[in-house]
């Protein structure tokens, strides 16, 4: 048997990465790519906290899909339904 860790579900998620989530998933349905940067500005957060906190909304399982897109003038992550 492997011991494999389950993808993280919304209660597996800080305060932070739930505000995150929410964020992205209003938002994903008008955009699809986003700057840390702007993320931060929305929610109250530093750049470096979003992306601090993206790794486990990237890893999770939930109803949009999240990727790490580009890194010209900040981190972009793209987002899909």
């Amino acid at each position: 048997m492997s011991a494999t860790a389950a993808p993280a579900t919304t209660t597996d998620l800080s305060e932070k990465q739930q505000r995150i989530l929410a964020h992205l998933r209003e938002a994903a349905a008008t955009e699809t790519y986003f700057k840390s940067r702007a993320i931060g500005e929305e929610l109250g957060l530093s750049a470096k906290e979003v992306g601090t906190n993206m790794g486990a909304i990237c890893e999770g399982d939930f109803d949009i899909d999240v990727e790490k897109w580009g890194y010209s003038s900040g981190t972009t992550w793209m987002v899909t339904t």
